[in-house]
């Protein structure tokens, strides 16, 4: 499953989203870096919980809470949210992988999870923009090993999948949104533009999915839906106490790393 929406935030809601995130010390604060194995890397800042900014707004409203329903079949809640930040000539790589192959090491027991991915700035094949091999996720879970400082899905099913799946470049415009199941196999290239390529993500887990044990992303939390509105009503406070950023400043470490070495 994998849709693309056009204008899922308008131009005036992406552009508040924009100067929210733009001015929000919090993000440099609490970024980390994956090195992609060729010197260049994305700077992600992520964190569990909604709050009252545009991010949370945008994250309980009803065009995304009320889709991940429909698609999801039931309740959901905020897993996480992140801002992945992939700056000009310096944003790195992420290989191929399947966002439950992560989330499934972290105690969720079924693929009852997906994610909104929106286009902050222009996504294109340039800076280094969602690929996806659409219909991948009817594969179920694939087996991830280390890839250099990342977690990717296995190479060689990731190539017998490609076959059948032809790869597909995701171009978005700012407030452009792709909406995809945890078991979509996706990556993306570095940036080697002049071009700043930031995306925000909410990924939502089904309420009855609650994960097994705990980990750093949160347990089922209710979600408070609210209108669409109130994306703009907040204009671009950035309140950010409650969130939750899940790492201390400049981690480097892939969680699923750590795991995936415990294992072996």
């Amino acid at each position: 499953m994998c849709i693309t929406e056009r204008k899922f935030l308008d131009t005036e809601e992406v552009t508040n989203l924009r100067k929210a995130l733009e001015q929000d010390k919090t993000l440099e604060d609490n970024y980390y870096t994956r090195d992609d194995g060729d010197g260049y890397q994305a700077k992600t800042a992520n964190w569990n919980h909604p709050v009252d900014d545009i991010t949370g707004m945008i994250g309980r409203s009803e065009k995304a809470v009320g889709t991940m329903e429909k698609l999801l079949g039931g309740e959901v809640y905020q897993y996480h949210a992140k801002v992945i930040m992939k700056e000009p000539f310096t944003g790195g790589a992420f290989v191929w992988h399947q966002d439950y192959g992560y989330w499934y090491v972290y105690g969720n027991l079924f693929p009852d999870m997906a994610t909104v991915w929106i286009a902050v700035d222009r996504a294109d094949k340039t800076n280094g923009c969602l690929q996806i091999l659409p219909g991948s996720h009817r594969a179920g879970r694939i087996e991830h090993v280390k890839v250099g400082d990342q977690a990717g899905a296995e190479p060689e099913r990731v190539e017998f999948l490609a076959k059948v799946c032809p790869l597909t470049y995701v171009q978005l415009d700012p407030g452009d949104a792709v909406i995809f199941h945890c078991n979509l196999v996706h990556r993306s290239d570095q940036n080697h533009s002049q071009n700043r390529r930031w995306a925000y993500l909410v990924c939502y887990n089904r309420a009855s999915n609650d994960p097994v044990y705990k980990h750093h992303y949160p347990n089922y939390t209710p979600l408070i839906k609210v209108q669409n509105s109130r994306i703009k009503e907040c204009g671009t406070r950035e309140p950010t106490e409650g969130k939750l950023f899940f790492q201390g400043p400049k981690r480097e470490r892939d969680p699923a790393i750590e795991v995936l070495e415990r294992k072996a």
